[in-house]
């Protein structure tokens, strides 16, 4: 069976913590692969929002989650805290890709990266948009 291979930029452009609760914990102690998407969902949030956007607005335009993929690396547990680290790449006419990585705060322990392809749409007329400039501006100087 072909295992999902995920290569990381260089450089991330944005980083943020987030702490792993009792919520985000399944029946084998460890972080639940169905929290990690939440959590990862939280970190593109937050990144959208460090660049001044919304899910629903990004220089006039939202955002569709298209596909996602994703490698664990190792275990993360209760009371832990995530670093999760973020950067934009394969840029195409209508989105790109959202690279992630997720590691352990305290011992840098890789736990999981992933991507997340994203499309921008145009709510209004219900079809993709292209990328924004501003977006693609931002995000390949963000830091």
């Amino acid at each position: 069976m072909t295992r999902v291979l995920i290569d990381l930029p260089e450089h991330f452009v944005f980083s943020t913590e987030i702490p792993i609760y009792i919520s985000h914990i399944n029946y084998g102690h460890h972080l639940d692969n169905a929290a990690l998407v939440g959590l990862v969902s939280e970190a593109r949030v937050r990144f959208l929002k460090h660049l001044g956007y919304t899910e629903l607005d990004v220089e006039g335009v939202g955002i569709v989650v298209a596909d996602a993929a994703l490698q664990y690396k190792s275990e993360a547990f209760h009371g832990e805290t995530l670093l999760f680290e973020m950067a934009p790449a394969e840029f195409n006419k209508y989105g790109c890709d959202l690279v992630w990585r997720a590691s352990d705060k305290a011992s840098g322990r890789e736990v999981a990266r992933g991507k997340t392809g994203i499309i921008f749409f145009n709510y209004q007329a219900r079809r993709p948009a292209g990328v924004p400039a501003g977006f693609r501006a931002k995000t390949l100087s963000a830091d």
